[in-house]
């Protein structure tokens, strides 16, 4: 990529990522010395000035945000015709790229990510702050389980005024009803859009996915959305209830705040029920009552069925007594049922998957059934502590006390993440897709680092020795070696300037001074490594600081004989010049005056005349 900065201290390492207004890349501050994100608006959008506009108040506006799940904002301006926002770079997973890979999330977990996003949510609410944005793409989960909401790219202050004609900001999938009719939004649009997050988390699909932009924002209008239940057995209904609350048409029947929202995500998370997460007339969970059957006109008039009146006639005795004898024969047959002779005690298997162990011992013990051998398995689909199958079936005729043998899940099997830190990347990634390894590779993230050798593993998510669900993907950091940055021109500044300059791009600063008549006294006179040398951060530059002209004082070398003047005078810095006068017998080779006069000022350099005796020949 190109030399890119911006502001003259955000240099560009490369492009991480483009959205509808802006794109993203990751630079250096070069005055802190820190790794930073800067947005940057669209070149089609920077002549708009609606555009700009929006662009600008979400600096002015996201930049009052402080909270651990909201990404900082740093800076703001504009460098030429480009407008460009510097936040805090973010290094983790974003959640949508989280459930592509890895399908549905744990419930819990789901419901924790949710729960940070309330926490963020609330700060901004507080702030008149709608997000209007609100997605899995602009959620993203860090190294260490935290949550950071980004992305208030179309977020503005609820107040404003500012609007744009026939637009409705926000993504399809994820925007709330009235944004999708371009009506006024509220803290509940974000609560709905979040709804459809925590949907997606949970169930590893989307409520409302039409064949077009437009079909799907009308299903957000009219369509009601699949109870998370039926597309996922395993989801707790208190969680259900809550993301049906979330996802309620009228903003007014939502939570009144995402703190409101965050209370019954803890209540989840705790095992309790969702508080306000009951269901309104007509929605799911309500049992109907069926009208009564008609009966016929004959039937409502008589109180019983229509007899046809049978014609009279006579009967021969003889069929009085084959009638008899066979009444005598049916009740010799109800008594020999009444005394069980054809009772071959069987017993129906109840239908246990799906239960607890306690749960299936009081079935079987209502059905005169006992319960045989427990065992366990692990299962991907059945959570901890229900049953998966049993032996015999359901539905199966046994005797009565037999013993159904059940299977309990133990949930996903877990295996341990190996230390790799000091591998080879392609080692460690080949460690990882090892049949036996019970994990996979998920991806590589550079970092710069001064201990590790580059190439080698730093660390991995999850950490080392961390015990996970089998097949779960590993993150490596890989060390990219020290980093390297252009050294600092710093020549001719202060030296308290010159050194927080150097120690902000990450060097170590040593200095010596010497005299100087073109460097002020305290400016830096030279540096070593020289300026814009490309370096390693942490390694040492030194710089050479002005004390100023150096000023020396004539010495007095009258008197002494020639040689031992000269001396003198070049010993102090500066440069002797005779001349030789005529001079008595007694002054002969001896300096008899001198000029500048001894204890004047003079710069190294300077020449010192001095006149030597010498007494004349004769004729």
């Amino acid at each position: 990529m190109e030399d890119l900065v911006f502001g003259r201290r955000y240099r560009v390492i490369e492009k991480i990522g483009s959205g509808g207004m802006a794109d993203v890349y990751k630079a250096v501050d070069e005055v802190l010395g820190r790794t930073v994100a800067v947005k940057v608006l669209h070149p089609r959008y920077a002549s708009e000035p609606n555009f700009v506009a929006r662009f600008r108040q979400e600096a002015q506006a996201a930049a009052n945000l402080s909270h651990p799940n909201i990404v900082n904002i740093y800076d703001w301006g504009r460098d030429g015709e480009t407008y460009y926002i510097v936040m805090e770079f973010v290094a983790g997973t974003d959640l949508k790229t989280l459930v592509t890979e890895r399908g549905p999330l744990d419930p819990k977990r789901a419901a924790e990510y949710a729960a940070q996003v309330c926490a963020a949510l609330a700060v901004a609410h507080g702030y008149d702050i709608i997000h209007r944005d609100i997605k899995p793409h602009n959620i993203v989960l860090t190294p260490d389980g935290t949550i950071k909401v980004m992305d208030f790219g179309i977020a503005r202050a609820g107040n404003t005024t500012m609007t744009q004609t026939n637009s409705v900001l926000g993504t399809a999938q994820y925007i709330s009803p009235e944004q999708a009719q371009g009506r006024p939004l509220g803290p509940a649009s974000d609560l709905y859009s979040l709804g459809v997050t925590l949907y997606e988390m949970a169930t590893g699909t989307l409520p409302f996915n039409g064949e077009t932009p437009v079909a799907t924002a009308l299903m957000q209008v009219n369509d009601k959305p699949a109870p998370p239940r039926s597309v996922r057995a395993s989801i707790p209904p208190a969680l259900e209830a809550v993301i049906m609350r979330a996802l309620r048409k009228n903003p007014g029947e939502r939570y009144t705040s995402a703190a409101e929202m965050r209370a019954d995500l803890k209540r989840v998370l705790d095992g309790e029920a969702a508080i306000g997460g009951s269901y309104g007339g007509g929605e799911p969970g309500h049992t109907s009552v069926l009208p009564p059957m008609e009966r016929s006109t004959q039937q409502a008039r008589t109180g019983g069925p229509r007899v046809q009146p049978v014609p009279e006639r006579r009967t021969s005795p003889w069929v009085w007594v084959a009638v008899g004898a066979v009444v005598l024969a049916i009740l010799g047959l109800g008594v020999a049922w009444a005394l069980g002779a054809f009772d071959d005690k069987g017993v129906l298997v109840p239908t246990l998957s799906g239960l607890t162990e306690e749960q299936a011992r009081a079935e079987l013990t209502t059905a005169d059934l006992t319960l045989g051998e427990v065992t366990t398995e692990n299962s991907e689909t059945i959570d901890v502590g229900l049953i998966i199958r049993q032996d015999p079936e359901a539905g199966k005729e046994v005797e009565e006390g037999a013993a159904v043998n059940i299977v309990v899940s133990v949930g996903v099997a877990r295996v341990v993440v190996p230390d790799l830190t000091g591998l080879e990347e392609a080692d460690a990634i080949e460690l990882l897709r090892a049949e036996d390894s019970g994990l996979d590779y998920d991806r590589t993230i550079k970092e710069f680092n001064a201990e590790i050798p580059k190439g080698q593993v730093i660390r991995t998510d999850p950490e080392a020795n961390a015990e996970v669900p089998k097949n779960t993907r590993v993150t490596l950091y890989v060390s990219d070696g020290v980093e390297q940055v252009k050294v600092p021109d710093v020549i001719g500044k202060p030296l308290a300037a010159a050194k927080a300059d150097l120690e902000a791009a990450g060097f170590v600063v040593t200095s010596t001074e010497d005299f100087s008549d073109t460097v002020a006294k305290g400016s830096v006179i030279s540096q070593t490594p020289d300026p814009n040398v490309v370096y390693e951060t942490g390694s040492t530059v030194t710089l050479v600081v002005s004390k100023g002209p150096e000023v020396i004082l004539v010495p007095d070398v009258r008197d002494q004989d020639e040689a031992s003047a000269r001396s003198e005078i070049m010993g102090a810095g500066l440069v002797p010049k005779v001349v030789y006068v005529d001079a008595a017998e007694d002054d002969d080779g001896l300096v008899i005056n001198q000029s500048p006069i001894p204890g004047a000022s003079a710069k190294r350099g300077d020449i010192v005349e001095i006149e030597v005796g010498k007494t004349p020949e004769e004729p």
